[in-house]
């Protein structure tokens, strides 16, 4: 009798980590954890600080793989039409693109693994307040009405801000159950911004070529260079802005360092590779502010740390 291959139980790590663009949620914890501090001017109890963070953490890779998971269809659409120049240069590209698409990764594998940190996530976010579960159900649902979008509307950006904001928005709630809606405002329009300009944009325009040869309707390809290139300006202008003017809506005292730490932050991880990327309209320009921007909540983070 012939040996037949046996399909491993685990496949690589690696595989499961680029499902989830571990690097990329890794990195975007730090925005609730700064949106609970800014608003406390303190830390919440230590039971809470540990919880919140697995939460957040299980609550990204939830989303992430959930992202991969709807869009299957259309990333093989993508990775068939030929490759792109700019497919391999953000970091959530850092162990493999789009490991379901590419058949690396068996879809039963990225279902059970989303499934599971769902659940975590969903459990933590029950113990530290169901408001905070709630909007991990909306921010999961904006993540398919965002994926679903990809070949209707370019206005599928504003969803992205959504999601984006949910997590900073949800870890106000664990903290204190009655904020401040007009920090919340705040908080929402600053992290949209942040995302749009920052994030989806670029990664957009990382895409391009791809997105052009599939039918895809994003910023550029809508909008077309010139008018992108401006939209991306104002949004990360206004981001920088609206980040330092945080403790004004925030009940929080914080030390005056904040406002030029902020400020720093955002002109180092937004306008700097921004003005770069106005001037030379490239995809490798693009990645660099994608990537250089992905730093920008954790530089916030450390402003808030010297602050309080």
């Amino acid at each position: 009798m012939k040996n037949r291959a046996v399909e491993p139980v685990c496949p690589n790590v690696k595989l499961f980590l680029a499902l989830s663009r571990t690097p990329h949620a890794l990195l975007d914890i730090a925005t609730p954890a700064l949106a609970a501090l800014i608003w406390l001017g303190t830390f919440p109890p230590t039971l809470t600080v540990i919880l919140g963070l697995v939460t957040a953490f299980a609550g990204y890779t939830a989303v992430y793989a959930l992202n991969d998971l709807i869009d299957i269809k259309s990333d093989r659409e993508r990775l068939a039409s030929g490759p792109s120049k700019g497919s391999t240069l953000d970091i959530d590209a850092l162990f493999v693109r789009h490991p379901l698409a590419q058949g690396l990764l068996p879809l039963r594998h990225g279902l059970f693994w989303a499934l599971g940190w769902s659940a975590v996530a969903l459990g933590g976010a029950i113990v530290l307040r169901p408001v905070c579960a709630g909007i991990f159900l909306v921010a999961c649902l904006l993540e398919v009405i965002y994926c679903r979008l990809f070949q209707v509307s370019s206005l599928r950006t504003l969803v992205s801000g959504g999601v984006k904001s949910s997590g900073a928005i949800a870890a106000v709630f664990a903290v204190d159950p009655q904020p401040d809606y007009l920090f919340l405002v705040h908080l929402f329009f600053w992290l949209c911004l942040w995302e749009i300009g920052g994030q989806n944009v670029p990664n957009d325009w990382v895409d391009l070529e791809e997105d052009l040869r599939v039918g895809g309707k994003t910023i550029p390809v809508a909008l077309g260079k010139d008018k992108t290139v401006r939209l991306v300006i104002g949004c990360l202008t206004l981001a920088t802005i609206l980040g330092a003017m945080l403790p004004i809506t925030s009940k929080a005292g914080l030390a005056s360092i904040y406002f030029p730490a902020s400020l720093t932050s955002g002109i180092i991880c937004l306008l700097l590779p921004c003005w770069r990327f106005a001037k030379e309209k490239t995809p490798a320009a693009a990645g660099t502010l994608f990537n250089r921007a992905s730093y920008y909540p954790v530089c916030i983070l450390a402003s808030v740390l010297m602050a309080i």
